[in-house]
């Protein structure tokens, strides 16, 4: 009875790297965002010093961090969680979740409808953290995806959609 072999799934490299990327640079995305958009700022301006969220797939999926410094500089931590004290953990229940999210299939209000995202901390923080990362999205994807990421799409004026997308795009990239 015993002569089975055991058979586990393969993992999912491709999707993995490119839940890894986006991570990364939505993670960086922040970190220019809350220099150049007054919105980001402000959210960031009412959680106190020293907050760290990520965002992450259990059980073992790729994460992010980002955090406010004691001078009030936002800062992308990078993509471990351990050994880290985190104020707020916001977790898809699977890689395929945060999969969803990051091909902008599901936004996330759904993905925490459809029971895929849990989280670990204080609700006004999170709520916060979910602000920051609908105004990044905007920031970083046309329009058309932008809608399907984020609930409402905002009405912003010219300057905000062309100069200051840039600037968060040039200090994404360049890190600065």
């Amino acid at each position: 009875m015993n002569d089975f072999t055991e058979i586990t799934p393969g993992g999912r490299p491709v999707v993995k790297a490119y839940l890894m990327f986006m991570l990364w640079f939505v993670g960086r995305a922040i970190q220019a965002a809350a220099r150049v958009d007054n919105d980001v700022k402000r959210e960031f301006e009412e959680l106190p010093d020293g907050f760290t969220f990520a965002l992450t797939a259990a059980p073992d999926g790729p994460s992010m961090v980002v955090g406010k410094e004691r001078d009030g500089k936002v800062r992308y931590l990078g993509g471990s969680i351990d050994n880290r004290t985190l104020d707020v953990k916001m977790t898809l229940k699977s890689m395929e979740g945060l999969f969803q999210l990051f091909t902008f299939r599901e936004s996330t209000p759904v993905a925490n409808a459809r029971d895929r995202l849990f989280v670990e901390g204080g609700l006004p923080e999170a709520c916060a953290a979910v602000r920051i990362l609908d105004i990044v999205q905007v920031y970083l994807l046309p329009k058309p995806v932008a809608k399907l990421a984020i609930k409402r799409y905002p009405r912003w004026d010219l300057k905000r959609h062309t100069w200051k997308r840039a600037m968060v795009y040039l200090r994404t990239v360049t890190g600065f």
